[in-house]
């Protein structure tokens, strides 16, 4: 052996040594920033033990629905619906017609793209709930405020990600259109739209699905739906009419992810196309019947949300209270914004943000070993598919009805928020996770089993090598949604930034809504800086077990 090869395996060997230590003090770190968050915000846990019976008799209330009380709650259940179906759809659309301007790779001009990319990063920044009570002082109360809220908040996901999927996609046809004469958009139509409209497609869906459980709870803000009844049947402790409710809602998510996993199967398979051809031989009469039908149907409840939307109410609005929101926003209350008191915006940012850390961490480390419960690889079938409708269960309740019952458990406080977040990623969490074991190559675990090595071992050494990638991608993602659950939970009590933004706007106190505002986009591209980084440098940018999930 020359001197030359044992310098490189010397060489080889440090640079491993290297990156295990960056991982262990990166571990170090990350578990010092989770105790002095979990510090920070309160968590007691020795205290929801010993209140944990209130959340048993809860539980049993809303085990016993109150059947009569259903037809009381179909009409703002479709008003739910309606404005799910309308915001998802228009949001989409519009994502699908400007999003091209987004991409550097399309050559719009510059200023075009920075503008619009500014504006997709300011209206991420804000929760669903947030946007809807911004739309009830401009169109009024009602459904419209609502579905305005929703088409805002599904453009801005959906035309980043757009976006971004178009600059990895092959724009060698398309700069081939360019240089015959071709215009931009008809270019990015006919040579880059085709190659990422299945990512469309399943984002849309996706989404489609999110929107359900965020329309669930736009009436606590006057924006119209089941929300509004939700709050008050807990107030009123009411829980058989709350869990006839959840009922509802869960038999409406479980239609809804039906009809999603149905399409994105055909997405994924490249067969969606065929659905839109009578000379589908391939595909089977039945499933081409089926997948007709769903269109259809979605088509015409499209047509049927779109044409009972009720016109917005302009008669509270006028000039002078716009001129007044609009100024007051673009001009902060900045002694507010760099107040280093309890009830400065440093202090409710911060506490906003370690809600989120460990809301996020605890979700994560639970819903790590239950995802395996809920494949069909790991355990018998009849297990997965009861497994599966639990965690479908946990997910059909909006995370608000989450903190007015934690609430009532272990009072008002950020610790309520920290458990409203952990029940929320176990059940978003465990769905990502399964999906991205249900993506893995089984031949490995597999061939481990026939040598006779425990299945625990086998997973380890097989399964775990695959997924921590994609359980990584997914965990940022979760954080970067909770960061903003997590600034509307106050308004339930729950701690955080939600309570006195909601505060400010019903006293039209502009300017310190102003000032909480440019804290929240702040806020929101910092962890975007530090989740692209961090996926960049850990190599957790993946986009096969869920497209919107580990990327929006």
């Amino acid at each position: 052996m020359d001197h030359r090869t044992i310098y490189q395996r010397k060489e080889t060997s440090m640079q491993s040594n290297r990156k295990n230590y960056i991982k262990l003090i990166r571990w170090i770190l990350f578990l010092l920033c989770f105790f002095a968050a979990a510090s920070f915000t309160g968590c007691d846990p020795a205290l929801f033990l010993s209140r944990r019976a209130h959340l048993v008799d809860l539980a049993a209330d809303m085990a016993r629905p109150d059947f009569s009380y259903f037809p009381k709650i179909l009409l703002p259940l479709f008003y739910t619906i309606q404005m799910s179906v309308t915001g998802t759809v228009v949001g989409a659309l519009l994502a699908l017609v400007l999003s091209p301007i987004g991409a550097v790779s399309l050559r719009f001009p510059i200023w075009a793209r920075r503008l619009l990319r500014l504006m997709i990063q300011v209206l991420r920044s804000f929760p669903a709930l947030v946007l809807a009570l911004i739309a009830t002082f401009l169109f009024g109360l009602g459904t419209f405020a609502g579905t305005f809220a929703i088409t805002l908040y599904t453009f801005a996901i959906m035309t980043k990600l757009t976006y971004e999927d178009a600059e990895h996609a092959d724009i060698a046809p398309y700069r081939a259109l360019l240089s015959m004469g071709t215009a931009r958009f008809p270019a990015f139509i006919h040579a880059v739209l085709p190659e990422i409209l299945p990512a469309f497609l399943t984002n849309a869906l996706y989404l489609f699905e999110t929107n359900v459980r965020h329309s669930s709870i736009l009436g606590y803000v006057g924006a119209g739906g089941i929300g509004l009844i939700l709050n008050e049947k807990i107030s009123w402790r009411e829980f058989h009419k709350v869990g006839t409710i959840l009922l509802l809602l869960f038999l409406s998510v479980c239609a809804i992810e039906s009809a999603n996993r149905y399409f994105t199967g055909l997405i994924q398979s490249g067969r969606i196309s065929e659905l839109f051809s009578s000379g589908s031989r391939t595909m089977g009469r039945r499933n081409f019947r089926t997948g007709s039908l769903l269109i259809t149907g979605f088509a015409l409840l499209f047509l049927c949300c779109l044409m009972t939307q009720n016109p917005p109410d302009l008669s509270r609005t006028s000039y002078g209270a716009l001129k007044s929101m609009v100024t007051g926003i673009l001009h902060p209350d900045w002694t507010f914004f760099f107040s280093t008191k309890k009830d400065g915006l440093g202090y409710l940012l911060l506490e906003t943000i370690c809600i989120a850390i460990v809301g996020t961490s605890v979700g994560a480390v639970i819903a790590a070993p239950l995802a395996f419960l809920g494949t069909r690889r790991f355990v018998p079938a009849p297990v997965a598919v009861l497994f599966n409708l639990i965690v479908m269960a946990i997910r059909s309740i909006p995370f608000l009805i989450y903190g007015l019952i934690f609430i009532r458990v272990s009072g008002p406080g950020a610790f309520t928020g920290v458990l409203t977040l952990a029940v929320c990623s176990i059940g978003l969490l465990t769905k990502r996770f399964t999906e991205c074991l249900e993506a893995i190559d089984p031949g490995p675990y597999r061939a481990l089993l026939a040598m006779g090595v425990h299945p625990v071992p086998a997973v380890c050494h097989s399964v775990l090598p695959q997924i921590i990638p994609a359980f990584f991608s997914a965990i940022l993602y979760r954080f970067d949604v909770n960061i903003r659950e997590a600034s509307v939970l106050g308004l339930v009590g729950a701690g955080g930034i939600g309570a006195p933004l909601i505060f400010a706007m019903n006293q039209y106190d502009w300017n310190k809504a102003g000032a909480i505002l440019l804290g929240l986009i702040l806020l929101v591209w910092i962890v975007d800086l530090a989740s692209s980084r961090t996926g960049s440098t850990g190599g957790s940018k993946t986009k096969k077990c869920a497209p919107a999930s580990s990327r929006s």
